[in-house]
């Protein structure tokens, strides 16, 4: 197989197919580099109904699709193994030993094997063998409670925090830590990735401010969460909406200037008892124009100013093309691999491969010959469009 192009090329690393953070994880090393081999499993289906085409998580990878409860398809699996530098799973705790590949006799058989758990809970605790999702585990962690408005439930950030931010990234990061170790060590480990966990370590600054008095426990009342009138989002005329971030007072006052706003009219700004009348002055000024006449206005000022933007129109927004933020992939477009390297080119993003597309090339590249691959297809231990 051809070596991808990036700052991980020449690594190896074999995904058992799952959702969200793990194959998030995946697709960043792959994006980086790496040759990723996607192992999904015959029945398919991602059970959240996204087809394979549009599986942007999936992307640049290869994909071999077997039967991991089948004596053959385990024998396989063990064979792309033994050479790999990484391998990743998103499995409740316990399943992957279940199904024959115990991390102990994975490492005996190749000893500088890193390999990458990705959990909601961890490996282990009290709730290792519970079910959850995102929601569940930024909840724990407690980075839910602060988001959202005053007096309302708390607001869950899409699933990024969670799996993404807290999971996925994580797993990543923490492959990439063993993968460096096991250059000087000569040995692997597991690398027990919690989402509970990475989603608390993400509020790892919070918690200073929490600890000095910067920030309360209050949805909506402090200064990051949407209760300081400087720090944001304002409705337009047109019912789009605008964000203000002007923490630093020179910011702020740069934006009392251009938005005409007397200093001494507006008030103090840390004195919170005037933050309602304040937030009405600046929404009064927001409501006065659309959008894109803000975004004329303030775009090129360091008042700290963006449009909100839709995911639709965020690729074609003039800094993200100039930047090439977002990639068209075959008429499909997604955020490009980041971030930049002043030396070393990440590559192209390739489309996901269909499950299985790519077994016979894998087999093949693994040794295995072609009545052998036909045999594990008859055998029902492999299967794809590649070994049909």
């Amino acid at each position: 197989m051809k070596l991808r192009k990036g700052p991980l090329s020449g690594f190896t690393i074999i995904e058992l197919a799952g959702l969200g953070p793990a194959p998030f994880g995946a697709m960043l090393l792959a994006d980086m580099g790496a040759t990723v081999i996607r192992v999904d499993r015959i029945e398919g289906g991602s059970g959240i109904g996204v087809k394979p085409s549009f599986d942007v998580l999936a992307r640049n990878r290869k994909n071999v699709q077997l039967d991991l409860k089948h004596p053959e398809g385990k024998k396989v699996l063990m064979r792309l193994l033994e050479n790999a530098d990484a391998m990743i799973e998103g499995f409740r705790p316990g399943v992957l030993e279940r199904l024959g590949f115990c991390p102990d006799e994975l490492l005996s058989q190749n000893p500088k094997l890193v390999i990458g758990r990705m959990t909601g809970w961890g490996q282990d605790g009290p709730l290792a063998q519970r079910s959850g999702h995102d929601i569940n585990y930024i909840a724990l962690a407690g980075a839910l409670f602060s988001i959202g408005e005053k007096d309302r439930p708390p607001v869950p950030p899409l699933n990024l925090v969670g799996d993404f931010g807290g999971g996925g990234l994580l797993l990543a990061f923490g492959i990439l830590c063993a993968l460096l170790e096991a250059k000087n060590s000569g040995k692997g480990q597991v690398v027990d990735a919690a989402m509970v966990e990475g989603a608390a370590l993400l509020t790892a600054g919070i918690h200073g401010m929490l600890a000095q008095g910067m920030f309360q426990e209050k949805r909506g009342e402090t200064i990051l969460n949407g209760g300081a009138p400087f720090y944001a989002v304002y409705e337009c005329s047109d019912g789009e909406f605008v964000t203000i971030g002007a923490l630093e007072p020179h910011f702020f006052d740069e934006l009392l200037s251009r938005l005409d706003i007397d200093p001494q009219t507006y008030g103090n700004r840390n004195d919170r008892d005037q933050w309602q009348a304040q937030r009405e002055m600046l929404a009064d000024k927001f409501a006065s124009k659309t959008r894109d006449e803000w975004a004329d206005a303030l775009q090129d000022t360091d008042v700290c100013f963006a449009p909100v933007l839709r995911m639709t129109e965020a690729s074609s927004h003039p800094h993200n093309m100039e930047r090439g933020t977002f990639v068209d992939v075959e008429g499909f477009v997604q955020p490009a691999p980041a971030p930049r390297f002043s030396r070393t080119d990440t590559g192209e993003c390739d489309r996901p491969s269909p499950p299985g597309a790519d077994t016979e090339q894998i087999l093949a590249h693994y040794g295995f010959t072609a009545d052998e691959i036909s045999a594990l297809q008859a055998d029902g231990a492999v299967a794809g469009m590649g070994t049909k």
